[in-house]
């Protein structure tokens, strides 16, 4: 007999196997554009054009999980990242560069496919441990993906991203034979999924979306920028930037892989996210005045703590303000906002770093005070499963 947790497992190794390959671009992409004379300004626009594609994406994506199954939509999607990643791998020119991460932006806006799914197989009490599953996948697909990237590349740019490509192909194969449906979708409510706009009339919803907008917008400053940040400081090189990272992302998923359905036990989402809120303030406003590395880890490490409590709880909270039928479709507009933050972020970023080295990290700080403050109205979700968005008969106008 299958233990109750072996949908959740399967789906934890498919999502890490996807950011995996996702990551082992990552440290690659840079070196391989300019190789076909891309400069910093057609960089931007190449990682820039993969967020924005997340971006318009991620909402379809989540509707169609709910009217098709999370299992065949999650499967299309990761179909549809091989051949993005094949396009990129095999490119000869800068136009098929574009097309390859707009491919693979396209058919990468799946997470939030992945989080419907946690949501369909746990229960309120256990639903942020299993959204921090996919933030511990988010940690090791970061912390393994980069690693690989760079040690192919001592062949070629493009060896990598094809071998991102094949294990993508992997992944799709193990996808179908090993991952169980979550969703039904044989009674009809489950195929009237409703006006599409409708969360934005929820405001629940609305506030929580606001809130992702304000905590990626928050932690791309520092994503954006802490490569040039550490070499402009400090002389640091790509390789000792790497192991801080790994430091960090080691902190996380320590904190979402094993300790958070605990916290949440004791203290509760919204204690979390607000708790995370002020350490993230702290630990951004904290950075700038870091002259020295054994200064700087500190704060460093208390914002992986305050992602590592903060962003599980967030997307628990938005999880349990959905019926069954429009998981998908709260949860695409969910990780719409997070992938909006991430088009504006990193150019904001790179304009105020331009000015000053700590605007950045003040930006960011302002942006979680803003989370703390914004969080302080959310509402407690017990007690309010009558005032969950459900799903609507869909209008000539939504259908149209």
């Amino acid at each position: 007999m299958k233990s109750a947790k072996s949908p959740l497992f399967i789906l934890f190794s498919v999502v890490v196997l996807d950011l995996i390959g996702f990551g082992i671009v990552i440290p690659i992409l840079p070196f391989y554009a300019e190789t076909y004379g891309a400069n910093a300004v057609t960089l931007g626009l190449l990682l820039t054009s993969f967020a924005a594609m997340q971006f318009l994406f991620s909402p379809l994506w989540g509707r169609l999980s709910d009217r098709w199954g999370r299992k065949k939509v999650l499967i299309l999607t990761m179909i549809g990242s091989v051949l993005g990643l094949l396009v990129l791998g095999l490119a000869n020119s800068l136009p098929l560069l574009f097309a390859g991460r707009i491919l693979s932006g396209i058919f990468g806006a799946n997470i939030s496919i992945a989080s419907a799914y946690v949501t369909d197989v746990t229960t309120p009490e256990n639903r942020a441990k299993g959204m921090g599953l996919i933030g511990a996948a988010f940690g090791i697909g970061f912390i393994l993906g980069p690693a690989l990237g760079g040690i192919l590349s001592v062949k070629s740019y493009s060896v990598p991203i094809l071998v991102a490509a094949g294990l993508s192909a992997l992944n799709v194969v193990y996808a179908y034979f090993k991952l169980p449906e979550s969703h039904s979708v044989e009674n009809s409510r489950a195929r009237r999924v409703g006006n599409p706009r409708l969360w934005v009339h929820h405001p629940e919803v609305r506030r929580l979306c606001i809130l992702n907008l304000l905590f990626t917008l928050g932690v791309t400053q520092l994503e954006s920028i802490f490569a040039f940040f550490m070499m402009d400081r400090f002389g640091y090189d790509a390789i000792h930037v790497a192991y801080i990272l790994v430091l960090m992302a080691f902190i996380m998923v320590s904190i979402q892989g094993g300790m958070i359905k605990r916290l949440v036990m004791k203290f509760g989402e919204k204690t979390l996210l607000l708790a995370g809120g002020l350490l993230l303030a702290l630990a951004f406003f904290f950075v700038p005045e870091s002259h020295r590395i054994a200064i700087l880890l500190i704060p460093l490490a208390i914002s992986s703590v305050g992602r590592g409590i903060s962003q599980p709880s967030l997307l628990s909270l938005v999880s349990k303000e959905s019926s069954e039928e429009m998981r998908g479709a709260v949860m695409g507009n969910f990780q719409a906002a997070a992938s909006l933050a991430r088009v504006v972020g990193p150019l904001v970023a790179g304009y105020l770093y331009d000015r000053s080295q700590a605007l950045p990290f003040y930006l960011a700080g302002v942006a979680m005070l803003a989370v703390f403050v914004l969080a302080l109205t959310v509402k407690s979700w017990e007690g309010k499963a009558g005032e969950k968005l459900v799903p609507q008969p869909e209008s000539a106008e939504s259908s149209g």
